[in-house]
């Protein structure tokens, strides 16, 4: 079992980025696959990003080209850096470790205003 908590929301005008953080009180190499995952208000909760040990970072198909998954087992950290954000990515961004999640953060809020 690890601690997640998530960092890094706010509220961004359209066309603007973001950079959340995950940093994990456990060592996250013990899970090949690290995601986030985001809810949006009156909506199911929705994959956006993995990245795993040996198949790389892979993508929903709503942010990819702007999202970027990334992972440091050294520092036990994983970040998605949130470029060209657009209102309809307002949502609680969650960190997960494993596949299918174990583990979750309780999440940072993304705001979009247009």
């Amino acid at each position: 079992q690890v601690h997640l908590v998530e960092s890094g929301g706010g509220l961004v005008q359209a066309g603007g980025s973001l950079r959340l953080s995950c940093a994990a009180s456990g060592k996250i190499f013990r899970f090949r696959s690290m995601g986030w995952y985001r809810q949006a208000p009156g909506k199911d909760l929705e994959f956006v990003a993995r990245i795993n040990s040996v198949r790389g970072a892979e993508y929903s198909d709503s942010v990819k080209g702007r999202f970027t998954i990334s992972r440091d087992n050294a520092k036990n950290t994983v970040d998605l850096q949130i470029n060209s954000l657009k209102p309809e990515d307002t949502a609680f961004y969650f960190c997960a470790a494993g596949n299918p999640p174990s583990d979750w953060g309780q999440g940072t809020q993304v705001t979009v205003s247009s």
